[in-house]
């Protein structure tokens, strides 16, 4: 919605303008912005951000036999006993059934139905102990609603044979549904197969994916976060790294190659992890979204406390080179490297960070006395163009490691008050060639201690009063990314997150537009001006667009009443018609499945000029552009 600054100006008439602070941009001095500061972070994509739309679609990781490893899965129809299997999934049809029977999938919580959709599926189906007699027979397969009712559906027709056979199939809905509550199924007339058994294995069904890359990720998730105009992703964790145990580690060499290889894996948060989002998915999405990777290797510390004595890192940190040459090495002459190769990316990826474990300070003992040391000499001589990040806890503090890392990644969670008072943290750090990347942070508790279901607009101010000072600190922090960043709000395990979804619906929170202002008006080069303090309620940075012959004023007001920031500007101004956005929203606002456009950003003119005088509204973070030079 456009306004003018005389209409913002007259909506906060009534405002108590609490204090003017007056804001003096140096016509020299400053320094470049790398080109990393602002990116993403996340550690397992099942369900969200990865569009397969099945869940337990191949039974991996699960008891067989047990009611839990039929997660998800129901069956349609009478006389019909299915159970799971390693891998698979077994029902029989009593002999002299009829009618349909076959068998449904829920999907992640409901699945949506779309008419400009074509969904694109397969499964694999035998018959372990065929007739005598070869049986042929109609597979229906397809989208149903809650009462039964089919949405959609394509037939495929099968044989009774001893041997796995692949059926594919697409279909695509003739009304959208605006309902979740759906699910998959494939059925076919009992009477056909009465007194036989068969099994089916690895079923998928895929939705159109970004950049119509098989195998891909949800599109309005990745159109989302492509709006942030992210840098870089960091991957694939985090804990999920980790593993509750070695056996249950992120194991890069697991999630490539052929879906029926990958073994899946129980994840860090009580849910299986299938894998199909492995290392070469990530790799490429992360290139189709124009970012860069900052990837984390294993780094012989599981999450049970558990340290692998030095004596024994010698497969892991094998594991990890493995791992580098698989995303950079030379396809014709490296092992690793051919398996890429095949999988359809013969050129290397991007890899310019490679993060050494994650918050393995938690172990400070063996990861300060010989882990660090093992896995960054022995990487670094492998690979001396890649910078090795250390990791330290979630303190923020860093610890002395030798040999003394060079970039560092510190993880914070904390109030409003914290973030609102730490954006000089990184001021008073010296300059002495460490750089730092705030691998994770946000608001997750109010001041009061209270939990937050979501990100509210005091937390998103407070996050963006911190984050002005990574654009003053930028020759220093080269990179942040706010943490956790994806939340199926059917499902959850931690909160607040940056944007929460369900199969249908997705919601931006108020942290996230905080995100997207600041990866979306980064710029170049910092430029200095006025001195502030951390105790101030106003925060502010001035950044430049040199291409652009632009310059972005963001002004950040912490406090709970509006205040005036002036800004006087020693450029050129090539228009006076100038440009801004604004969050702003009353203390405690969220953006929820039910309000989820409770605060986002609005836009507004005003005239530019050298000296600009802005009234910033209460719990506000606003930018300001200006064509100058």
């Amino acid at each position: 919605m456009e306004s003018t600054l005389a209409l913002l100006l007259l909506g906060l008439a009534d405002a108590a303008l609490s204090a003017t602070f007056n804001v003096t941009v140096n016509a020299s001095g400053g320094h470049a912005m790398p080109s990393t500061l602002y990116g993403l972070m996340y550690e397992s994509g099942d369900g969200g951000l990865y569009a397969e739309l099945l869940q337990n679609r191949a039974f991996q990781q699960v008891t067989p036999g047990t009611s839990a490893a039929l997660n998800a899965w129901s069956a349609l129809g009478a006389h019909l006993n299915f159970r799971a299997l390693p891998n698979s999934l077994s029902f029989v049809v009593s002999s002299g059934t009829t009618g349909t029977v076959g068998v449904a999938n829920s999907g992640y919580f409901g699945i949506k139905v779309d008419s400009t959709w074509t969904y694109t599926g397969s499964f694999y189906y035998r018959f372990p102990s065929p007739p005598a007699t070869q049986i042929s027979g109609t597979f229906t397969i397809g989208l149903r609603n809650s009462a039964g009712t089919t949405l959609v559906s394509t037939t495929a027709s099968f044989t009774s044979s001893a041997g796995w056979k692949h059926v594919t199939f697409n279909f695509k809905p003739s009304a959208t549904q605006t309902a979740a509550t759906n699910s998959f199924f494939v059925s076919t007339n009992g009477a056909t197969i009465a007194g036989q058994t068969m099994e089916f294995a690895l079923f998928s069904l895929f939705p159109p994916t970004f950049k119509d890359r098989a195998n891909g990720m949800r599109l309005d998730i990745s159109q989302a976060l492509l709006d942030m105009k992210p840098a870089f992703f960091r991957f694939p964790g985090g804990n999920n790294l980790e593993g509750q145990t070695v056996a249950s580690r992120w194991l890069w060499s697991n999630t490539v190659g052929s879906l029926l290889d990958r073994p899946g894996r129980v994840g860090d948060w009580s849910y299986i992890n299938t894998d199909g989002l492995g290392i070469y998915e990530y790799l490429q999405w992360i290139e189709d979204m124009g970012m860069e990777p900052i990837m984390a290797v294993w780094a012989g510390y599981t999450l049970d406390g558990t340290s692998q004595p030095e004596s024994s890192l010698a497969p892991y940190i094998q594991q990890a080179i493995d791992q580098i040459n698989f995303v950079i090495g030379d396809a014709s002459t490296n092992a690793q490297a051919a398996i890429r190769a095949a999988m359809g990316h013969p050129a290397p990826f991007t890899l310019r960070y490679v993060e050494i474990g994650n918050e393995d300070n938690f172990a400070a003992s063996s990861y300060s006395s010989y882990r660090w040391h093992d896995f960054y000499g022995n990487l670094s001589a492998a690979f001396p163009q890649i910078h090795f990040i250390a990791t330290s806890a979630t303190s923020g503090n860093v610890p002395s490691l030798s040999p003394a890392p060079t970039y560092w990644d510190l993880h914070i969670y904390s109030n409003p008050n914290f973030f609102r008072t730490g954006c000089y943290n990184f001021d008073i750090l010296p300059r002495n060639g460490l750089q730092f990347f705030q691998g994770e942070y946000a608001v997750t508790r109010t001041d009061s201690g209270g939990t937050m279901a979501y990100p509210t607009i005091d937390g998103a101010v407070a996050e963006a009063a911190y984050m002005t000072g990574f654009d003053r600190n930028s020759d220093i922090v080269f990179a942040a990314s706010y943490a956790p960043l994806l939340n199926h709000i059917n499902s959850t395990q931690w909160t607040p997150n940056l944007v929460s979804f369900s199969p249908n619906t997705l919601i931006k929170s108020t942290s996230y537009y905080v995100q997207q202002m600041f990866g979306v008006y980064k710029g170049d080069a910092y430029l200095t001006s006025t001195t502030n303090s951390a105790s101030s309620a106003v925060q502010w940075s001035v950044t430049r667009n040199t291409a652009a012959n632009q310059i972005y004023l963001k002004a950040i007001n912490t406090a709970t009443s509006a205040n005036t920031v002036v800004f006087n500007l020693p450029f050129t101004i090539l228009s006076t018609a100038g440009t801004g956005t604004v969050l702003s929203a009353a203390a405690g606002t969220m953006n929820t499945p039910t309000s989820p456009n409770a605060a986002v950003p609005r836009s507004f003119t005003f005239t530019a000029g050298t000296t600009i005088t802005y009234n910033a509204p209460a719990l506000s973070a606003s930018v300001l552009i200006v064509s100058a030079r």
